[in-house]
């Protein structure tokens, strides 16, 4: 075979990538969720691991030449032990989705209560939500926040108690304070339920010691790769001393879960290695470094946007996450700004906010994050300034109002894309975004 690189052999392809990177380059990824990966990172992903088939684990493998993958995947699983501090690890889920539904095939069987964040209050749809199969194949038991947006503890004791839940789940997507693990922990252990962290969003300021660790509070940990701790797409299943003291044959049950008897098959050794070398830069004082800088950057980007007059949910964050409450301006309004925001170069999410008064299709909030920026290099005199922006934007929409039918909604909203395409006001920001990235390279 011809050897010839992407942009010989397929040009439209390339032409596409590099579309993509000068997005980047020239804009601010403020989805709470994505990251920049290191080269190190791209390179392993990119290497030649992802032509091996290697269905089982390390030394019980159902194909042979599995010799240096199996030393792969060994190093993967004890850089996330030694990183995490846990005794068990499996590095082969996909994604975070599948990981999770891993952990329901190991510890529960069909009908049994789950108890999860509400998903419109800033849970998981793994998490036991009704259109997700872990809130069809298992009795779906949802706790809430309050309407300060905290966790109410006590309400979720009490949910508990009622219908003593085989699983509990701590962990989610959209909530910007400190996950109380001990407190769950004490719940759990008071039901006889596993507990158990999905710390997707939080894993990196875990290592790097800016949000506390679920291990001693924790029966199982799930977390993607990505997101802060800048991996690439990916997952890990871990289980801690207090899980194997509840279940010694937990571990076990976990593989199996994984494969053979759960959703996949032969893991993608690719992955497994992009997730042992971002491990590897997770453990590093630099790291560390970021990881706090990451809250402070989110923690200063609130006070900033506060200043111009906005309302946050719970008023503030703890960790790399906002959440931007648009009721002031009417329901529904995310999708406006989320479109606003990316027209001027800055890239954020439409979201719900607890007892959103809109749907999740069409939110009243958005989400906006630090991990990517922070990566880049950017501190806390940047995000004086790009929480200016986001609220001149935001401010520069607000009088558009989300109408009542769906024809209506697919007219207006296809009106409102045509308007902000030639907004002055949206163009002026884009060119002070690409202004600022330039001083603050990508890291590829």
């Amino acid at each position: 075979m011809e050897k010839r690189n992407l942009k010989q052999q397929d040009p439209e392809i390339a032409e596409l990538v590099e579309a993509e990177l000068q997005r980047r380059k020239f804009g601010l990824e403020m989805i709470p969720s994505e990251n920049h990966t290191s080269p190190a990172v791209l390179e392993a992903l990119g290497s030649i691991l992802t032509d091996k088939y290697s269905e089982g684990y390390p030394g019980k493998r159902y194909y042979a030449g599995n010799e240096f993958i199996d030393k792969v995947e060994n190093l993967a699983r004890d850089r996330a032990k030694k990183a995490f501090g846990v005794p068990y690890v499996n590095v082969q889920p996909y994604s975070g989705s599948p990981a999770n539904f891993a952990v329901y095939l190991a510890t529960l069987t069909p009908g049994d209560p789950v108890m999860g964040l509400n998903l419109p209050d800033g849970g998981h749809l793994t998490h036991g939500w009704k259109a997700n199969i872990s809130g069809t194949l298992y009795k779906r038991v949802p706790y809430f926040v309050k309407e300060d947006g905290y966790l109410d503890l006590e309400e979720i004791r009490q949910i508990a108690l009622q219908h003593k839940p085989k699983l509990i789940w701590v962990g989610a997507t959209a909530y910007v304070r400190e996950f109380p693990f001990k407190e769950f922990g004490a719940i759990a252990d008071e039901v006889g339920a596993y507990l158990v962290a999905d710390i997707a969003h939080i894993a990196g300021l875990v290592i790097a010691g800016a949000h506390k660790s679920p291990v001693p509070f924790a029966h199982i940990i799930t977390t993607t790769t990505h997101k802060t701790l800048r991996g690439p797409r990916g997952a890990l299943i871990m289980v801690t001393e207090k899980g194997l003291k509840k279940d010694p044959e937990l571990a076990e049950k976990i593989d199996k879960a994984v494969f053979p008897s759960g959703v996949q098959g032969g893991p993608h050794n690719h992955q497994t290695a992009a997730i042992a070398v971002a491990l590897k830069e997770a453990m590093t004082p630099e790291f560390a470094e970021y990881g706090k800088q990451i809250v402070k950057n989110a923690q200063v980007l609130a006070e900033s946007l506060k200043a111009e007059g906005l309302q946050l949910v719970s008023g503030g964050t703890d960790n790399h996450m906002l959440l931007v409450d648009l009721t002031p301006f009417g329901r529904g309004t995310g999708v406006f700004v989320q479109d606003a925001l990316d027209q001027a170069g800055i890239t954020i999410n439409k979201n719900t906010i607890p007892k959103d008064p809109s749907s999740p299709f069409y939110p009243s909030g958005i989400r906006i994050g630090t991990p990517a920026i922070t990566t880049r290099g950017m501190k806390e005199k940047e995000m004086k300034i790009i929480g200016k922006w986001i609220a001149e934007v935001i401010f520069e929409v607000k009088h558009y109002q989300l109408p009542e039918t769906k024809e209506e909604r697919i007219k207006y909203i296809k009106q409102f894309k045509k308007e902000i395409a030639v907004n002055p006001k949206l163009k002026e920001v884009k060119g002070k975004v690409a202004e600022l990235c330039k001083d603050f390279p990508l890291p590829y």
